[in-house]
């Protein structure tokens, strides 16, 4: 529930159970995970089938990387969520630094896209992220 209060204290976000931010962590997660799983799927329809097997071992290095990184990256999120009280604030689902890089992220993947980058480089590094992103995802619901 949003509350506001007139005077010195105005609540900018909800007060919600500790518990719902593995879930709202999992949907930050999650959506640019599908997002970016299809673009990079559609991209390689798109490219160039003489370059199959190395865009796929690329994909499949990038994915590894991204998911053993990411394990770390929900596990360290994890226990923050859990240091926090029981009723907190919708901010409290990553620390700064980690809000700090998802937007970050955010402003990569629309730099990217201004900018145009080729099909190969999409598919093959759009197809491990992606995937990995999702893992990511769901390991915030195990929690």
């Amino acid at each position: 529930m949003l509350t506001a209060r007139i005077g010195t204290n105005v609540y900018l976000c909800s007060m919600i159970n500790r518990s719902s931010l593995y879930y709202i962590a999992s949907v930050i997660w999650g959506i640019p995970g599908v997002i970016i799983t299809v673009k990079g799927v559609s991209a390689y329809f798109a490219a160039d089938k003489s370059q199959l097997w190395w865009l796929l071992l690329i994909t499949a290095l990038v994915l590894t990387g991204f998911i053993f990184m990411f394990r770390r990256i929900v596990a360290k999120y994890c226990r923050f969520i859990q240091e926090q009280p029981e009723r907190t604030s919708v901010l409290k689902t990553f620390p700064v630094r980690g809000w700090v890089i998802v937007i970050f992220m955010m402003c990569l993947g629309m730099a990217l896209k201004i900018i145009g980058v080729p099909t190969a480089f999409t598919a093959s590094f759009y197809s491990g992220l992606g995937p990995a992103l999702l893992t990511a995802a769901i390991l915030f619901l195990k929690k």
